[in-house]
């Protein structure tokens, strides 16, 4: 009899750590996956950031562009002034 209750002791035991270790599993998985999930999600970032570095650029060689156009345009229409009043005058 008292082998008996030893044995039940030892198996219950084993049980508990056999659940133990099938939940260690499940939790090594789930961290498996969220690494995976948080690689993901720093890929995604950079390309994002690669994106907006593009586009940064873009807008810097847009605005130089539209700042060269609006300074022609005046210097265009002050001559035009000019040569206006230059006509009136004579």
């Amino acid at each position: 009899m008292p082998d008996t209750a030893r044995l039940n002791r030892i198996e219950e035991k084993i049980d508990k750590m056999s659940e133990a270790i099938i939940q260690m599993a499940r939790m090594e998985a789930k961290i498996d996956n969220y690494e995976k999930y948080r690689d993901e999600s720093w890929k995604r970032m950079n390309r994002f950031s690669e994106k907006l570095d593009q586009i940064e650029k873009k807008v810097d060689d847009n605005h130089r562009t539209v700042s060269t156009i609006n300074r022609l345009f005046w210097v265009v229409l002050i001559a035009s002034a000019g040569a206006i009043a230059t006509n009136l005058w004579m």
